[in-house]
C-alpha cells in the first residue's frame, strides 16, 4: 500500500491516492481541484483509478471529478447521500455542487481498491453525511480530524454536538493510525489523542 498526497485549489485541499502496489489499482480520494496535477500524479504511481471516494461533499473536496471521469470513464463516485444536494438553494448548490452520478456509502461499508479494503466511518459534524476512511493503518480523516484541531461546524449541515460525537468515536478506535486530514499537515492518532484540545473534550463528553 502506497499513498501519495498533494495540496490543490485555493484553500489548499489534501487529495489523496491511494495506491495497491500489487495490483496496479488507486482510489482517489477527494480531488478537489487542480484535475491536471491530479492526473499527472495518477500516472506517475503507475496505477489505475477503479474509484474515487469522498469524505465529504463539500466543493473544495470534489471540484476535479468531472474532470477526472472524463478521462476514466464509468469509475465509481462514492459519497454519502447526505452530502448529495439537489435543490435550488444558491448558496447552497456553492457548497455542495452538483455532482455526476453517485454511489453512496455509509458506516460499515467497506470499497475494495485492488487487494485493500477501504472501511467507511460516519463522521458527521463538519458536515452530516462526512465520513472517514480507514485502510490498514491509515486514517482519510476528511474535515472531521485536523492535527491539533477539528473541522468548522458553522456550515450547513453542521454540527458540533456531532462532531464531538465524531471525534469521540475516532479517539476510542483501537490502535495506532497514521492521520491524513483534509486540510493541513498529518498527524498520528496516539498524539491527537494527548494533545487535540477537541478530541480530549470530546472524549471525556
Amino acid at each position: 500500500m502506497k499513498t501519495i498526497a498533494l495540496q490543490v485549489g485555493p484553500i489548499m485541499t489534501n487529495c489523496y491516492i491511494l495506491c495497491d502496489n500489487a495490483t496496479k489499482a488507486c482510489a482517489v480520494i477527494d480531488p478537489g481541484a487542480d484535475a491536471d496535477r491530479v492526473l499527472q500524479a495518477i500516472a506517475d504511481t503507475g496505477c489505475t483509478p477503479v474509484c474515487i471516494l469522498l469524505t465529504h461533499g463539500h466543493y473544495d473536496h470534489t471540484g476535479a471529478v468531472e474532470e477526472l471521469l472524463e478521462k476514466f470513464p464509468g469509475i465509481p463516485v462514492y459519497l454519502n447521500r447526505r452530502d448529495v444536494y439537489a435543490g435550488a438553494d444558491c448558496h447552497m448548490r456553492e457548497l455542495f455542487p452538483p455532482l455526476p452520478a453517485t454511489v453512496d456509502y455509509d458506516d460499515g461499508d467497506i470499497v475494495g481498491v485492488g487487494g485493500l479494503k477501504v472501511s467507511v466511518l460516519s463522521t458527521p459534524g463538519h458536515s452530516a453525511g462526512s465520513v472517514t476512511l480507514l485502510c490498514g493503518d491509515v486514517m482519510f480523516s476528511g474535515d472531521t480530524l485536523f492535527a491539533g484541531s477539528c473541522g468548522r461546524t458553522d456550515l450547513a449541515g453542521g454540527s458540533m454536538d456531532d462532531m464531538f460525537v465524531s471525534l469521540a468515536r475516532l479517539g476510542r478506535l483501537e490502535g495506532e493510525y497514521s492521520v491524513l486530514p483534509g486540510h493541513m499537515g498529518a498527524s498520528v492518532l496516539s498524539r491527537e489523542r494527548e494533545y487535540n484540545s477537541f478530541m480530549l473534550q470530546a472524549l471525556q463528553g
